[in-house]
């Protein structure tokens, strides 16, 4: 029977009820949310749920828009066809969600998390991360980055207010080179859905690199060991559809409120993303772009660490302290460090171009 709103009842309402007629036991109802850091008014004549709210918030924030010129893999790539951070998620995101759908998860919450989860990358990709995380005395993981964005950076200083769930899947997401279905509760989400989109991750990226890998010429079909082959398929399209229906049929065999891949899987993923690794992540061409980029990224942070932002509040930054409220070098690494984590790797080049290449007279 189909679901139609009844006049007169609020649909937050029917929506609620909905959600505990259909959605699995293990599932998170918006009702059951731990809430946001700032309560907000509860308006019953809004028509959206909480994770609904979370996702659009995150959907319209400059932080999301400017993910389509970060580096996936391929520096600031030229390619019409290539990934960037935003198709990234986006593909994520419709990975996670027909997953949840199967397992009859909260589809809402699912697509907030796996949209969010990287917004507090870096230009450059990761060659940026490992830059900043070398040059800010804190460290500096994106993932931990993601959610200063969303509770601190964004709406001009005023962050999103996403809900905990929400927060907590973006926070729990990264996993990089440790093990796909970690043992340790700590290192993984208190939601399924968080738990699905760190798993929906890392299908989309292994596959969707192995792809830009092969448009770049950097891999040929053949190079794929025949073992991983044999397990996940042929085609592009058929590896990702054998990822998912593996993890849907395994989960839904044990019903124990746990994710669930099959040995044999779980072995080809992981030998897929070694295989990426070793060939592309760290192939000569790659690296040595990657390392042009920390310089670039090294010298722009020393350059605003001695000089300051003054002059360099661009649309959609709020750097919060002048230079002259910087108390200490604590807060100055840390204004430094949001401001260029924000920039695109365009936006990144083109500064470094002002600031330290010279011009010739008649172009001033």
């Amino acid at each position: 029977m189909a679901f139609i709103p009844v006049v007169g009842t609020s649909i937050r309402r029917q929506l609620e009820e909905r959600e505990e007629q259909i959605l699995s036991p293990y599932a998170t109802l918006n009702k059951r949310s731990r809430g946001r850091i700032k309560p907000e008014d509860d308006d019953l004549r809004d028509i959206r749920l909480p994770f609904q709210r979370d996702r659009d918030r995150i959907t319209h924030s400059k932080t999301f828009r400017r993910l389509k010129h970060k580096t996936q893999v391929f520096l600031a790539p030229t390619g019409d066809h290539y990934r960037t951070r935003l198709t990234h998620v986006l593909e994520v995101s419709q990975i996670a969600r027909s997953m949840a759908t199967a397992l009859c998860l909260n589809e809402c919450l699912t697509e907030a998390i796996a949209l969010g989860h990287d917004l507090g990358h870096t230009p450059f990709g990761h060659a940026g991360e490992a830059t900043l995380n070398e040059l800010h005395p804190g460290g500096f993981r994106h993932y931990i980055h993601s959610l200063r964005v969303v509770d601190t950076l964004e709406n001009g200083g005023q962050g999103l207010n996403l809900t905990f769930e929400v927060r907590n899947g973006i926070v729990k997401h990264s996993k990089g080179n440790g093990d796909i279905l970690p043992k340790d509760t700590a290192e993984i989400a208190v939601t399924l859905e968080g738990q699905l989109v760190r798993l929906a991750d890392i299908i989309a990226y292994v596959n969707h690199d192995m792809d830009d890998a092969l448009r770049s010429g950097v891999l040929k079909g053949k190079d794929l060991p025949q073992k991983i082959k044999n397990v996940v398929g042929e085609r592009h399209s058929k590896r990702i559809g054998a990822m998912v229906r593996d993890l849907i049929v395994e989960t839904l065999g044990a019903d124990d409120g746990r994710l669930h891949v099959s040995e044999a899987m779980l072995e080809a993923i992981t030998d897929l993303r070694a295989f990426l690794y070793d060939n592309v992540y760290r192939y000569y061409k790659v690296h040595n772009e990657f390392e042009k980029a920390q310089k670039i990224i090294r010298e722009l942070y020393g350059y605003f660490f001695e000089n300051g932002l003054s002059g360099r509040i661009d649309e959609g930054w709020e750097p919060g302290e002048e230079e002259s409220d910087w108390p200490n070098e604590k807060i100055a690494h840390r204004r430094v460090c949001d401001y260029i984590a924000g920039m695109t790797d365009r936006y990144a080049l083109n500064l470094y171009e002002q600031i330290f290449l010279p011009k010739p007279w008649g172009a001033r």
